[in-house]
C-alpha cells in the first residue's frame, strides 16, 4: 500500500473500556443539563434573553442602559434571562430583580472571566455551551442583544440561523446601541447580501433600537401583529404565555 493510500485509509485508534466509559458518562452529564433546564424554565414564561459582554464595567453607560432595559421588561411581565456572569449579564439580572418578574442566570463554567453575579433568583449551571444555548432559545419570547464579543456574536448568529432556517418560530431580535452594530450591519448588506450568502429579506429578521421604551413596545407590537386573526388556542400556543 503506497503512502497516499495509507493516508486515505487511516487506522482507527482503539478505545479502552475506561475511555469509553468516560465518553458515555459525558452523555449523561449533557442529558442532566437538559433535564434540569427544561424542568426549571418550562414554567417561566414569557421571558426575554439578554446578551452582551462580560467585560463591560459597572460604570459604563451600557451597563446602566442594560439595567434600565431589564427593569422595564421585568415590570412589563417578562422574566429576564442572562448568562449569569459579570458585565452586561450582571446588569440584566440586576435590572430584572428591580422589577416584578424573575431574574434568571444560565451560568457556564469557564477557566476565566465567568463568575456568577449576585442578582439571580434562579441559577442554572452548565459545563457545555451547546446545552446552555438551547435553554436561551427554547423559552425566549424575544432576544435583546447588547454590545459584546465572540460569545455575544455566537448567540446572535445562532438565533438568526434558527429563525432563518425555520428551526424555531420567529421572535423579536433587537440589537441595541447603534454605534456598535452599524459596521457589522453594513458588512451584512454590502458583503453577505451582495455575495448572495444571505437573502435581502434576512435583514428583516432583526431590528436596531436604542430607546428603552421603544424596545419594550416593539416586543408587544410584534406579537400583536403576528397573532392577529388567530384563534384563542393558536394565540396562546404561539405566544406561550
Amino acid at each position: 500500500m503506497d503512502e497516499i493510500t495509507k493516508a486515505r485509509h487511516p487506522v482507527l485508534k482503539p478505545i479502552d473500556d475506561k475511555e469509553l466509559a468516560r465518553e458515555s458518562w459525558k452523555i449523561f452529564q449533557i442529558m442532566g443539563e437538559f433535564v434540569e433546564g427544561f424542568e426549571r424554565l418550562a414554567r417561566i414564561r414569557p421571558s426575554v434573553s439578554i446578551f452582551g459582554s462580560a467585560r463591560t464595567p459597572v460604570d459604563s453607560p451600557l451597563y446602566e442602559l442594560t439595567v434600565e432595559i431589564a427593569h422595564k421588561l421585568s415590570d412589563a411581565g417578562f422574566a429576564v434571562v442572562s448568562g449569569g456572569g459579570p458585565g452586561i449579564m450582571e446588569a440584566a439580572n440586576k435590572g430584572a430583580q428591580m422589577g416584578k418578574s424573575p431574574s434568571i442566570g444560565l451560568n457556564i463554567q469557564l477557566p476565566q472571566e465567568q463568575h456568577g453575579n449576585p442578582y439571580q433568583d434562579i441559577s442554572l449551571y452548565f459545563r457545555h455551551f451547546f446545552s446552555r444555548k438551547v435553554m436561551f432559545v427554547k423559552y425566549a419570547s424575544a432576544y435583546v442583544v447588547m454590545p459584546g464579543g465572540f460569545g455575544t456574536l455566537d448567540e446572535l448568529a445562532e438565533i438568526l440561523t434558527l429563525v432563518q432556517t425555520g428551526k424555531t418560530h420567529k421572535i423579536p431580535i433587537i440589537l441595541v446601541h447603534t454605534p456598535f452594530w452599524t459596521g457589522l450591519l453594513e458588512w451584512f448588506r454590502q458583503t453577505l447580501v451582495t455575495e448572495g450568502t444571505i437573502s435581502p429579506q434576512d435583514m428583516d429578521l432583526f431590528v436596531l433600537l436604542d430607546d428603552v421604551d421603544a424596545i419594550v413596545d416593539y416586543i408587544f407590537q410584534y406579537y400583536e401583529r403576528n397573532v392577529a386573526g388567530m384563534s384563542p388556542q393558536e394565540r396562546a400556543q404561539y405566544m406561550e404565555l
